[in-house]
């Protein structure tokens, strides 16, 4: 509600601690095949319920706090784009934060973290970076595996919550999205969506088309990275995944 997916096809994911995708699949809920949770997006007064897919990232914004906390590489969350950008490309670098096993659409309690791709040449920068590009590419296992339940292709997606002021962060899942990332004005979506929801049941917004109109677009991220970079740096996390699985016997 408070980043107005109202039609089927569009899609919100909010980065936090964890991440939390969802892909509006309208007035028919789809029974997912590839790990992800069909969900009740919302339902107005006595129209039909519409209903989405969602899919869930367990450690997102966790992980820049794992590295100020435990790595103490940082001071403060603000400091990791900074650090990245002291960098020009993650070196070589990927890290798969599967702390406690991998959410959507793996759900593999077995899986534990791992970070690869390390040489002599990486240096902090280049563990910055892996960590926020972590984030983007999960966000990406979790849009395919959408596309391909819905048949549709994600057209754009918005955005919402803390980790939406990295620039960096941003810029990157627009590239390994092949989409446009959209961050709204006001990025606190979930009080937002009630105030559209409670506004609508009294009558103070007068439908959908007036809260079309209130919503508003603060920055939109456009895909600029080649696609056979796009394509590689993906097939090389997809490696990095499998190596995280079967570590718990």
């Amino acid at each position: 509600m408070g980043q107005i997916c109202f039609e089927a096809g569009e899609a919100k994911n909010t980065y936090g601690t964890g991440c939390f995708l969802l892909f509006n699949t309208g007035t028919n809920p789809i029974q997912s095949k590839y790990g992800l949770i069909t969900s009740l997006e919302y339902q107005l007064n006595d129209q039909k319920p519409v209903y989405c897919l969602e899919g869930s990232i367990a450690i997102a914004g966790a992980l820049v706090q794992w590295l100020r906390d435990n790595l103490c590489l940082i001071s403060k969350a603000s400091e990791i784009e900074d650090l990245a950008r002291t960098v020009k490309d993650n070196g070589g670098v990927y890290l798969v934060p599967a702390f406690s096993g991998l959410f959507a659409p793996y759900w593999r309690s077995d899986a534990r973290g791992v970070m690869v791709g390390l040489t002599q040449y990486v240096n902090k920068g280049h563990l910055a970076r892996a960590v926020l590009e972590s984030t983007a590419y999960q966000t990406r296992d979790i849009v395919e595996a959408m596309n391909k339940d819905t048949g549709m292709k994600l057209r754009e997606l918005k955005v919402d919550g803390g980790m939406v002021s990295n620039e960096i962060l941003m810029q990157f899942q627009a590239d390994t999205l092949e989409v446009p990332v959209i961050r709204p004005r006001v990025t606190e979506t979930t009080a937002l969506g009630a105030a559209y929801a409670a506004g609508l049941a009294v009558g103070f917004w007068s439908g959908m088309d007036d809260l079309r109109q209130h919503w508003s677009i603060d920055k939109i991220w456009s895909p600029r990275m080649r696609s056979d970079e796009r394509e590689n740096t993906y097939r090389n996390w997809k490696k990095a995944v499998e190596r995280t699985l079967n570590w718990i016997d």
